[in-house]
């Protein structure tokens, strides 16, 4: 039967297969090097398989301990975190078997745990994403009309203290149905190649004259950054809401402080849906803050409508986010790391091709 690239004509091979798989998989090889990784790794490692191809274990995915490996047996982890040195900490479930009849191989799955974002969970944010879409513009319709009587009826009243007051919360529920309303916008973003740093530039500014007024916001920009495959307002309204968010998040910090940070990850891609080809999302800008993060129990959606960490936060701001950023072909990625943690806000986007 006639083979090539990898693959069996009329039939899936190893290649195939091995990227299809629904979870994380490492194939390490008796030199405990890396010889595989497929696609749901890569994401959730943040790295190209060709990138960790022959690369120790170790520098990579350190295991979560060491020592307790018998010869011909795995060993399984569960619910462990992991500091990966090119990505994320990972909450993970880590389990190591051996090859059958191939002596000093392993295979390593990584079943992503309650409270990690990881690259690879797209589908479900895409769900949630149209859920609220169709949520948004039925209550749109249902509720921003009678909103309109009602405020017109206040202010044919007597003026007073009660009429202002239905006044001003009317406007306040109109301003949240507008919000809600982005997420019924489904007609395609203009996209060209834009230089990221005067919108970087003017979020920050912004920031420093509102709402992190008084934060110390630092800048580690990779300045050979080529310019990224972009809507220039979207990003531009990413990265106020990213800003807005990390100013509320540092507000009862001591010594706050605020960094936005831009690199070139090569190699870095995702696959955009099953069957499609890989998309490279090699520009990338962080917006990380000192603040205590995220509660855990609402780690894992913070990206879905209405999930907020505030009392007084309505959950619209990383929803928002993470549809503009897919709009844009881009993901979204939320983070503790670094030593001591900081919140970290990663934005991945597409390189933008030359005219």
């Amino acid at each position: 039967m006639e083979r090539h690239s990898g693959f069996t004509s009329g039939r899936p091979g190893f290649a195939e297969l091995f990227a299809a798989l629904p979870v994380a998989v490492v194939v390490v090889d008796p030199d405990d090097r890396i010889a595989h990784a497929n696609a749901l790794a890569e994401q959730l490692l943040n790295l190209s398989e060709r990138v960790m191809r022959g690369q120790p274990l170790a520098a990579i995915l350190p295991p979560p301990t060491a020592g307790d490996r018998r010869e011909g047996q795995g060993l399984a982890f569960y619910d462990t975190e992991i500091a990966t040195p090119h990505g994320p900490k990972i909450r993970v479930d880590f389990v190591e078997a051996v090859v059958p009849d191939r002596p000093g191989w392993r295979a390593i799955t990584l079943h992503t745990a309650a409270g990690t974002r990881g690259l690879g969970q797209l589908a479900g944010r895409g769900a949630s994403a149209r859920a609220a879409s169709g949520a948004a513009a039925m209550l749109a319709h249902e509720i921003k009309n009678p909103l309109s009587g009602i405020r017109g009826a206040a202010q044919l009243l007597d003026a007073g203290e009660l009429t202002a007051l239905i006044v001003t919360e009317v406007d306040r529920i109109a301003a949240l149905i507008d919000r809600m309303q982005d997420f019924s916008d489904t007609r395609p973003l203009p996209i060209a190649a834009e230089n990221i740093y005067p919108l970087i530039a003017h979020a920050r500014r912004l920031a420093l004259a509102g709402f992190a007024r008084g934060i110390a916001i630092e800048e580690r920009f990779d300045p050979s950054l080529p310019p990224a495959a972009i809507n220039r307002d979207a990003l531009l309204q990413i990265l106020i809401n990213l800003l807005k968010n990390a100013g509320e998040a540092t507000r009862t910090t001591r010594n706050p402080r605020i960094t936005i940070t831009t690199a070139y990850r090569h190699g870095m891609s995702v696959a955009a849906a099953s069957g499609k080809p890989r998309v490279p999302l090699p520009i990338e800008i962080c917006v990380v803050d000192n603040g205590p993060g995220a509660p855990a129990d609402i780690a894992d959606h913070l990206f879905d409508p209405f999930v907020s960490g505030r009392p007084e936060g309505q959950g619209l701001g990383l929803a928002l986010v993470d549809k503009l950023m897919r709009d844009m072909g881009g993901i979204v990625q939320y983070a503790r790391e670094g030593s001591p943690e900081m919140t970290t806000l990663r934005l991945l986007l597409p390189r933008g091709l030359a005219a």
